[in-house]
């Protein structure tokens, strides 16, 4: 009993040290600030209609019309009925964001190295080293803030599956399928997705280990405990994985219908995203070697260093005024690798790689051998068109690999192995069981390999070009210099984060050194090595996230400001779209304030970005038209912006006279090239065979009036003399959209490729479509189940530790 106090006040006060770091950290949320977040304002202004509509009704809408003419709400926030496991995860974050996701990591990379035995003090160094990796504070930068939320479970997750494999069975079982509820309510499956290649190479190293020294029974029980476990978890999150699975089969992550491209050219992939557009951000071979030095390539694409660089004197010199000059170099384009772009690089810390690298050498579990596997296999997969044979391999034959794009963020299985080796090599230097000159020796040719490879790493910066992607276009500037002090700025940083690396290392090393000698107590030690792994990342991560980058509360919740343009749109009663072709099509400032035909997604609606392929970006603007687009903000001959009136947009619906019959979807989406949008649809008779009409009577009498509108509800009244086919300027989705005619159920189908279609009778009639998705209630019922079973589990599990332990108390007395 007293040890078990012990234990509950030791992660008591742990826990409350985290919520300090954490909240220390990010010190202006006490303030009430909020980090600002590009990715989140984009969020905002796509989620602003379902947002409302929630406060205004109570309900949920599950669609919102305000973004790519339309889109169910799955991946923008939807609530769902008995989502208990959100409300868990609620509790658990419980601090003002981003300090919530902080304390996640934290806490939750503990639990991992405490169901793996290692002693707390080590443990809250090793938490202390994932949740400040430079990578994970940086996506809060970037308002990546599902994919942190992923990682800050993922600890959780695995500490549940080694628990089992230790024999503790039932808390091992619990904490796996509660941390795997949580992981996938986190809603990143990309990193879910990658952790779980991470948990087979785990497996197979477990199970060659089980035949070895044949305990395969143990082995077997283990996994038939955790696929429970991860099925119960997974079952838990059902509505919206269900949901998810059917928008993803509609978005671009889906099959394409089309078998050709805007040119004409023949499709590379028409089962998930191409492999160019999944190995745009590819990691380059040698740029992977920023896990230790962090500018090795530049940093970010965007670096402050103000006055202290050679680009500021250059420009000064050249007469640029010096507040210029100075707003210029913080945020030079530094960064020169592979990717595109970059918020900064995945550094892991330098004293984190030292000592992954010396716990190859030293650590003799098998765990060792898991973690090495998945830091290789991340690396590999990191790199895509990089090492092409591997990514195409990966493509081809592993199931979903073709729907997430960038590979780069194949390295988070790193930034989770190696402080795990590396946290490990510490426990080995600390054991006084192991002998001393076997640490000594390791420790001493680990060292000496670090500074060999320093020295290679100084010879081969000759050997580099130091070219950035936007260099050329410098020059444009009439300095014809500037870019070449800008590599020369590139090439300081290079050495002086180079000598940081290698002097926090030796400090390191020193540390130990003088420990296994005898000369410091390992609590100090333990001090020492713990607050220069901090320093060292904490020192690194403020360059790309600091106090700075907070703004006020309101900044966020109102991100895009009103301007004139819009308040004039907005006299409009009308319901209608707005285009507004600066935007491009990933902005979702439009949707905050109108109906929109773009909007800011990784997971964009596939009609409606073929649409955008095969005639907007080529100039064709005919089909704004059927989008029922009224409004175009255009600028004037003096850059003045100003909403241009669409005269022919089509307004909610009409009556065509004919339908135009094609069999594929290619000749489906070619037709829109020359239709008069006003008097005729494209009908894709393939899939739609109940459609045997084409040619109907229409006049100047006929009429569809949108009545009535919620995101979820359209009624319209339709009159026409005679029977015909009504088309509507919404986006067609299958699988929710139901039709009603006069309170009758009534079929509807597809036409213009994106756009809702019906036949309706002759007379006067209401039309009323209304958003009742079934995979809401069939997840919400499996979701429920499974959450009584996993409560019910967890309170058995409470009851039978608890009667285990009193039954142990009397047996001792």
């Amino acid at each position: 009993m007293q040890t078990g106090l012990k234990a509950f006040f030791i992660h008591f006060f742990v826990t409350v040290f985290f919520v300090i770091a954490a909240v220390a950290y990010f010190s202006p949320v006490l303030q009430g600030k909020i980090l600002f977040q590009n990715d989140i304002a984009q969020y905002t202004g796509m989620a602003k209609e379902q947002n409302d509509f929630r406060k205004k009704t109570g309900e949920e809408p599950y669609w919102t019309n305000s973004a790519f003419g339309g889109m169910p709400t799955y991946q923008l926030g939807a609530y769902y009925p008995h989502n208990y496991v959100k409300k868990l995860d609620s509790v658990i974050r419980f601090l003002p964001r981003p300090a919530d996701y902080l304390f996640l990591y934290f806490i939750g990379f503990y639990i991992l190295l405490c169901c793996m035995k290692v002693d707390y003090r080590l443990a809250i160094v090793g938490a202390l080293a994932f949740g400040f990796s430079t990578y994970l504070i940086i996506i809060f930068g970037a308002g990546h803030n599902a994919k942190a939320h992923a990682m800050g479970y993922l600890p959780m997750v695995l500490g549940g599956i080694i628990l089992v494999f230790r024999k503790k069975y039932l808390w091992g079982f619990l904490l796996t399928a509660i941390a795997m509820a949580l992981e996938v309510q986190a809603n990143h499956y990309q990193m879910t997705y990658y952790f779980m290649l991470l948990v087979l190479i785990l497996g197979g190293v477990y199970l060659y280990d089980a035949i070895r020294k044949k305990y395969l029974k143990h082995f077997f029980v283990s996994v038939g405990l955790l696929l429970v476990a991860v099925t119960l978890g997974i079952a838990a999150n059902a509505t919206g994985l269900l949901a998810t699975k059917e928008y993803a089969d509609w978005s671009t992550r889906g099959k394409s219908e089309l078998t050709i491209g805007p040119n004409g050219e023949t499709k590379e992939n028409t089962g998930g995203l191409s492999k160019e557009y999944i190995t745009q951000w590819s990691y380059g071979i040698s740029e992977s070697l920023n896990l230790f030095v962090p500018r090795l390539f530049g940093g970010a694409s965007n670096e402050d260093l103000g006055k202290d660089s050679k680009t500021y004197v250059y420009l000064v010199e050249k007469g640029l005024p010096r507040n210029r000059a100075l707003e210029f170099t913080q945020s030079l384009p530094l960064y020169w690798g592979e990717q595109p772009v970059t918020s900064g690089p995945a550094y892991i810390g330098a004293i984190i790689f030292f000592l992954f690298f010396l716990g190859l050498f030293i650590v003799d579990k098998k765990a060792k051998w898991w973690l090495l596997g998945g830091t290789l296999l991340s690396l590999l997969m990191s790199w895509g068109k990089n090492l092409s044979f591997f990514t195409d391999f990966m493509i081809d034959y592993f199931p979903l690999y073709d729907k997430f794009r960038a590979v780069s963020s194949a390295q988070v299985v790193l930034e989770l192995c190696a402080p795990v080796l590396a946290v490990l090599a510490l426990v080995a230097l600390f054991d006084t069981t192991r002998v001393s000159t076997d640490k000594i020796k390791a420790l001493k040719y680990t060292f000496f390999g670090f500074l060999g490879m320093g020295a290679l790493l100084l010879i081969a910066k000759g050997m580099f070009d130091f070219e950035g992607y936007s260099d050329e276009n410098l020059r444009i500037t009439g300095m014809e210099e500037l870019p070449d002090m800008i590599k020369a700025d590139r090439k300081s940083v290079y050495n002086s984060d180079l000598f940081r690396s290698l002097l926090f290392v030796f400090l390191a090393t020193a540390t130990l050194w003088f420990y296994l000698k005898g000369k410091l107590k390992q609590n100090i030690a333990i001090g020492i090595v713990g607050v220069l792994i901090v320093v060292d990342l904490v020192g690194v991560n403020l360059r790309y996230v600091n106090n700075d980058d907070f703004v006020s509360k309101r900044r966020m919740t109102q991100p895009f400001q009103e301007t004139e343009v819009d308040q004039r749109i907005k006299e409009d009663p009308g319901k209608f779209r707005v285009f507004d072709p600066s935007e491009g099509f990933d902005s979702a400032r439009t949707a905050y304030f109108h109906q929109s035909i773009v909007g800011y997604h990784a997971a964009k609606p596939a009609g409606i970005q073929d649409i955008f392929d095969f005639y907007l970006y080529r100039g064709n603007f005919n089909v704004l038209n059927m989008l029922n687009v009224k409004y175009v903000i255009q600028q004037d001959e003096e850059g003045r912006r100003y909403a241009g009136l669409n005269p022919e947009a089509s307004g909610n619906g009409w009556f065509v006279s004919k339908l135009k019959e094609v069999k594929t979807a290619d000749d489906e989406i070619l037709a829109l090239a020359d239709l008069d949008m006003a008097n005729e649809a494209v009908v894709n008779t393939s899939k739609f065979k109940n459609i045997n009409r084409f040619n109907f009577q229409t006049d100047s009498t006929t009429t569809i009036d949108l009545i009535a509108y919620e995101p979820n509800h359209l009624t319209y009244t339709a009159k026409n003399e005679n029977a015909g086919v009504a088309v509507f300027s919404e986006m067609y989705y299958g699988k929710g959209w139901q039709a009603y005619v006069d309170g009758k159920p009534h079929d509807h189908f597809r036409a213009n490729y994106v756009l809702r279609a019906m036949k309706l009778p002759a007379g006067e009639h209401t039309v009323e479509f209304k958003f009742e998705p079934e995979v809401v209630r069939t997840g919400s019922t499996i979701a429920l189940a499974s959450s009584i079973l996993l409560g019910l589990v967890l309170v058995g599990g409470i009851g039978f530790s608890f009667w285990h332990s009193r039954k142990e108390e009397k047996e001792e007395v």
